[in-house]
């Protein structure tokens, strides 16, 4: 082979490569119980980061649990992050006969951080189980604004040290359970009066406000080595007068990995909400994303065309420098060490024995009927 030749071999494979990998990226949603042909595609093209569950997706333990496995075999490089929210209360995806819990709320009016960890390890137990390996949970955002229409119950409490001692133990009780926590949304979503799904929300306070109050638990979350942060639709002024903070470099890549030192996976709030799309195209949005340093996508519609457009608009943004491939190596970096200590050890048998010994357990419904009491 001449030099000319195995020089532009070497390149085909590097980019054959590169293109396989930008799919770590993505975590993507889809309909139907099992894996549908069209995601079976995107994950033989690229190497998807993993995948989002939610009501449409769910018809029992048994067909989740056979559905993980599913997903788990469209692996290539890397296993997949199988992620749900089940926050508890009104964001729960997973119903009866999983356990239903109490709004957070409720729980944070315990100050109890042993029934937090109690609570937590219990969600775990179901949740690995059924083969989910990623929580996007807890919300740490203060809840400072009655009029939020967004945040309320979800959240812990209005004080910050409550929602970082009661936040730390979920978090800990999670992890130690063998799945993957996420704080949620950073900087802070508790002073909002907008919905995100529907508009922007602006939180427009000052830097020693936002301090004292909306980074504390995020800090405390960090100290506990959380392994994913979530970024906020939200615009704050004081960090960035133009861009949403998941978009922006000052807030994720200067605050969040510069000032705190977050060293885990920085995830998105679902892309295709308005906050975003209304006004970004979702390609145009996710590029600026992860110039960010943001490492994961969130993608919850079920358009894989969408899927495939935002993975090449990656691809073409890297190819044309406007993604640094130092940065983006960093974040395959991150993703790698993430997914080593999580995804090493995923149940692969004895399905039914699982569902049975691990879902709606006597002892877990006692703890949400101690919770339930603070209501």
């Amino acid at each position: 082979m001449s030099q000319v030749t195995a020089g532009h071999y070497e390149r085909d494979m590097s980019q054959r490569a590169f293109r396989r990998q930008v799919g770590q990226f993505a975590i993507v949603g889809f309909d139907g119980y099992t894996v549908p042909e069209e995601l079976r595609m995107l994950a033989n093209e690229f190497d998807i980061g993993g995948v989002i569950l939610f009501s449409r997706n769910i018809d029992s333990p048994t067909q989740v649990a056979e559905l993980t496995r599913e997903v788990q075999s469209l692996r290539r490089d890397w296993p997949l992050w199988v992620s749900v929210d089940q926050e508890g209360g009104r964001v729960a995806r997973l119903r009866d006969p999983f356990t239903e819990w109490p709004a957070m709320q409720v729980l944070g009016r315990s100050r109890d951080a042993n029934l937090a960890r109690r609570f937590a390890s219990a969600l775990a137990s179901e949740l690995t189980a059924v083969g989910i390996t990623l929580n996007f949970a807890p919300v740490v955002d203060v809840h400072t604004n009655p009029k939020n229409p967004v945040i309320g119950d979800r959240a812990i409490s209005e004080e910050p040290a409550i929602v970082s001692t009661l936040g730390v133990s979920i978090i800990e009780a999670f992890q130690v359970g063998g799945l993957a926590a996420c704080a949620k949304h950073f900087p802070g979503h508790g002073d909002t009066s907008q919905d995100s799904h529907q508009e922007l929300p602006i939180l427009d306070i000052n830097l020693a406000c936002l301090d004292k109050r909306e980074l504390v638990p995020f800090r405390a979350a960090i100290g506990a080595d959380v392994a994913s942060v979530m970024i906020g639709h939200v615009l704050v002024r004081s960090l960035d007068e133009d861009r949403p903070a998941t978009l922006s470099r000052h807030v994720v890549h200067d605050l969040l990995r510069g000032k705190l030192n977050y060293g885990g996976l920085v995830v998105t709030d679902d892309m295709e909400m308005k906050a975003i799309t209304g006004r970004y195209r979702t390609e145009e949005a996710a590029v600026e994303a992860i110039g960010a340093t943001v490492d994961l996508l969130l993608l919850c519609g079920t358009d894989t065309a969408r899927h495939v457009g935002v993975l090449e608009a990656l691809i073409h943004a890297a190819e044309q420098g406007g993604l640094a491939m130092h940065e983006l190596e960093h974040s395959l970096g991150r993703h790698r060490r993430v997914k080593e200590q999580y995804l090493t050890n995923l149940p692969v048998k004895q399905i039914k024995s699982r569902v049975e010994t691990w879902i709606g357990r006597k002892q877990s419904k006692m703890i949400a009927e101690e919770i339930a009491h603070y209501g």
